[in-house]
């Protein structure tokens, strides 16, 4: 049986769904009625699967009732299901002086002080909605840069008005963690015993703080809807390879974690394999990548 259906003793402690007969019930076309239980198999032997689902009992279903069934994959945590457009709102909180306006579905973002493109763009990754959205953007910035996710319609509509890679760089990835296993990851490791210096910037639309250790690492951290982002978080070229760039993100992290955050997130060019190994190793996994595009 278990060949016929994909499960099996193996099964436990997997997600899976199976399909089995209800007995003595009869179905709409007549014959035997079959219901789905989608849940985690906790038991497999003497003749009983049990599969516990997200809510409610466990449930028992005899071997020989099972129709079909197979191992699916964990179902996403609640910070992958949110989409890439509102995790990229989400992280405007990371530029406090960020100035934006609609233009239907996307978003023009400006700083009057920053240089990144995060806060220098439209933000372009669904249809627009509105007529001459294009023409808007071109109108509206002195040198137009759009963020877009690859192979996107959007991708394709910017390249065909002749936009081109706005850099050689690689893809950014979103990425995203738990607070909290981000934290125990950090605990772990041998951190420098540095005293991290915390200041609050002033934003009206979140908490923003700046940590310093010295003039030798620094890095930025905002807080807004349960969620705890970070950027610029940098090593003097002297002082690297001692951990300062960890001890900057620890502080960030239980500063995070004091108002709140369950989930942080970053970003990081797909190319910076250091970065992505180190952030690997702290529960980081990517949610999203996306690409800035510029004319010609």
């Amino acid at each position: 049986m278990s060949e016929a259906h994909g499960l099996g003793p193996h099964a436990v402690g997997q997600r899976v769904v199976v399909r089995r007969v209800l007995p003595g019930e009869t179905g709409p076309s007549g014959g035997p009625a079959m219901t789905d239980v989608l849940g985690v198999c906790t038991a497999w032997g003497a003749g009983v699967c049990v599969v516990q689902p997200e809510t409610g009992e466990p449930v028992r279903i005899r071997l020989s009732d099972i129709v079909s069934g197979k191992p699916v994959p964990p179902r996403p945590s609640t910070r992958h299901r949110v989409g890439p457009l509102e995790a990229q709102r989400r992280a405007l909180a990371l530029w406090p002086d960020l100035e934006t306006e609609p233009l239907g579905d996307w978003l023009l973002r400006r700083s009057p002080t920053a240089t990144a493109r995060r806060a220098n763009s439209v933000l372009a990754f669904v249809p627009a909605g509105v007529p001459d959205a294009y023409e808007r953007v071109v109108a509206f910035y002195d040198r137009p840069v759009a963020a877009v996710l690859p192979d996107s319609a959007e991708d394709a509509l910017f390249r065909g008005h002749g936009w081109v890679p706005e850099s050689h760089d690689a893809d950014t990835l979103l990425q995203l963690a738990s607070v909290a296993q981000a934290q125990r990851a950090l605990r772990a490791r041998a951190l420098p015993p540095a005293e991290v210096d915390l200041v609050e910037v002033p934003s009206s639309e979140a908490r923003v703080v700046t940590a310093r250790i010295g003039d030798a690492a620094s890095g930025v951290a905002a807080y807004a809807r349960d969620w705890v982002g970070f950027r610029s978080i940098e090593v003097d070229p002297g002082q690297r390879r001692r951990g300062l760039g960890l001890a900057v993100m620890a502080a960030l992290l239980e500063w995070g974690a004091e108002q709140g955050a369950t989930t942080a997130y970053l970003q990081v060019l797909g190319d910076n394999a250091g970065a992505l190994e180190l952030y690997r190793g702290l529960g980081f996994t990517t949610h999203h990548a996306y690409r800035y595009l510029t004319p010609r």
